[in-house]
């Protein structure tokens, strides 16, 4: 064979035909692939589609070269490219330039570079035209990569983990009979920058916590924040969906039906750090709710809810802000320049697509509406497993503080909380209790105060009844603000002025900035009723709040 290189005359099946250097250099590029896996006995799907992304080609035509290289007793002369005469009523490109295109696609376009397939042309236009060969057009070489095995195009492109949703299989998910019997919750990192409420500057990307009824496929419950997933987001995740959502709807401004209320018997979610917190094993520990980790390498197991996120970003990526999915998407679009949305006005915007387009359009897993496969089901069923206490229900999911009651009341972060209730403990200081607190970070103005004799909680509001409701974020910003005008002490007083100011700016803004208008709804979302009213000790023969016990470990917000 060695005499043989250099040959333009070959003998093929077909005839004689003319081979040039570049065909013959082919055929052999195509024998150093092709030629190991064809000595399989079976040669698997996934490995020819491996070929196939190697040598740029699909995988029926993989499974040709194969037979072609048998037949052939592995002569790599039978996997030299034939020139085709052309197909019916399309022309088909010349050798060389099929060549340029498919080497392009398998050694650039195919790379975590993720280069656009507009650079991709301009490198095909390149070879073709230091070679003397009309470039092909645009949609011709989009037509190849389209031909492409989806999943091995991510993987190349975009990893091992962004292919994963071409393995989320939602038939291999256990069978469920109802709603609630089994709910998905997954978190995301939104495809969009947000705003400052109060200076209107980026401050990026909010994360998205989901619950997806896995029967029904209706979306119960989310969580949209700007800290890191952890037991709180899945918490108020799950409060979320144990609530009733008319008040909290009214609250925003959204007219639409959102009934799915209820508590899961069952949440499914992935083996991160988030979901194996002592935070989220107690608080479903205290209602009753079993967790299952998804088993290692059964990425079908989270598909459900991972798609309906697929779902979600696309529509983000039609928003102003966007980042699509990467910065090849993305190009030159100047994402921080363009945001316009606030947290709150995004918030909205989820509830408008979930029970608009969503909740109403015919889900391709079942053949119907999510919603009418809620209200059937219900009619079915005739009951759902509501939660034991909606208006409670938050609060064994929240974040964690331990503190000494002082005279005047318990100090956290500076701001000083105290009420009546309080007092009897006051007068008990001196041995030295440390009480198991929580609070939410959305209304820093109460906190929830375990009873030291009792199983239930105390809800104490600020000492200073006239301070406005803030929350965690706009804490932090104020004593940012305080520390960068060069004051070392930090005190309630000193807070609260510089969160004033920030309103007040935000309010002049108003006047003159389109951009601004949406922060003082922020502020009436604080000073509105909330979806945890006041607690108080229960009455005599009254339901408790679960077996309440502190938790070992500290949870962060």
């Amino acid at each position: 064979m060695n005499d043989m290189n250099n040959r333009e005359e070959l003998i093929h099946e077909s005839g004689t035909i003319r081979c040039s250097d570049a065909a013959w250099a082919e055929a052999r590029r195509r024998a150093d692939v092709i030629g190991p896996i064809a000595d399989q006995e079976t040669v698997a799907s996934t490995v020819a589609a491996e070929a196939a992304l190697k040598l740029g080609l699909t995988e029926r035509t993989i499974y040709t070269l194969i037979r072609r290289w048998r037949e052939s007793s592995g002569s790599f002369l039978a996997l030299i490219p034939v020139i085709s005469n052309g197909g019916k009523g399309q022309a088909r490109l010349p050798e060389e330039v099929e060549r340029f295109v498919t080497l392009a696609i398998s050694t650039i376009y195919l790379s975590k570079q993720r280069i656009s397939i507009a650079s991709l042309m301009k490198v095909i236009r390149a070879e073709c035209r230091k070679a003397g060969f009309r470039t092909p057009a645009t949609n011709t070489v989009r037509a190849r990569i389209e031909r492409l095995n989806p999943e091995k195009v991510t993987q190349k492109r975009q990893g091992q983990n962004a292919a994963r949703r071409f393995q989320a299989v939602e038939g291999h998910f256990p069978a469920t009979t109802r709603p609630f019997d089994a709910v998905q919750i997954d978190h995301t990192r939104v495809d969009i920058i947000v705003v400052d409420p109060y200076t209107r500057q980026p401050i990026g990307r909010p994360w998205l916590t989901i619950a997806i009824d896995v029967y029904t496929r209706c979306i119960v419950g989310f969580c949209l924040t700007l800290e890191a997933p952890s037991a709180v987001s899945v918490g108020l995740c799950l409060a979320h969906a144990a609530t009733d959502k008319k008040p909290w709807l009214e609250r925003i401004g959204v007219e639409a039906e959102w009934p799915m209320t209820g508590k899961p018997k069952v949440i499914y979610v992935d083996n991160g750090a988030d979901f194996h917190s002592e935070a989220l094993r107690r608080g479903c520990e205290a209602h009753g709710i079993r967790i299952d980790y998804r088993p290692v390498g059964a990425p079908h197991y989270g598909g459900i809810v991972e798609r309906v996120i697929g779902t979600l970003m696309k529509k983000v990526h039609q928003l102003p802000g966007t980042t699509f999915s990467n910065t090849v998407q993305r190009g030159d679009y100047d994402s921080e320049s363009k945001a316009v949305f606030t947290l709150a006005e995004l918030e909205k915007w989820f509830a408008l697509v979930i029970t608009g387009p969503y909740h109403g359009e015919v889900h391709s897993a079942t053949g119907e509406p999510p919603i009418a496969r809620w209200q059937r089901a219900v009619e079915d069923a005739g009951e759902v497993q509501w939660a034991c206490n909606p208006r409670t229900f938050l609060v064994d999911f929240l974040p964690v503080v331990r503190r000494r009651v002082q005279r005047q009341g318990f100090v956290i972060d500076h701001i000083v909380y105290s009420s009546n209730a309080v007092k009897p403990w006051v007068a008990r200081r001196d041995e030295g209790h440390r009480f198991f607190i929580r609070r939410d970070p959305r209304d820093l103005s109460r906190i929830f105060v375990l009873h030291p004799e009792e199983d239930y909680y105390v809800e104490v509001p600020y000492r200073s009844m006239s301070q406005p409701a803030i929350t965690l974020w706009e804490h932090r910003r104020a004593v940012e603000r305080v520390r960068e005008q060069g004051r070392r002490q930090v005190d309630e007083e000193t807070i609260f002025r510089a969160i004033g100011e920030m309103r007040s700016l935000a309010d002049k803004a108003v006047a003159t900035t389109k951009a601004a208008r949406r922060s003082v709804a922020r502020r009436a979302h604080l000073r509105a009723p909330q979806a945890i009213l006041p607690l108080s000790p229960p009455a005599s023969g009254a339901e408790t709040v679960g077996s309440i016990k502190p938790f070992d470990e500290i949870e962060l917000w």
